[in-house]
């Protein structure tokens, strides 16, 4: 299961690298990407 939230988070993080256009808007995705990572660790640890 926590593989299956790690590739979901990694393809939505691509999805995101593809549509931002500038250097900012890559730095925001980055940072969702991240912000995502983290909650899902969380959620993960929580769990067990």
């Amino acid at each position: 299961m926590r593989l299956f939230c790690l590739a979901l988070t990694v393809l939505v993080g691509l999805f995101g690298l593809t549509a931002c256009e500038t250097t900012e808007g890559f730095g925001r995705d980055v940072s969702n990407l991240g912000s995502d990572i983290e909650q899902e660790s969380q959620e993960a640890q929580a769990g067990l």
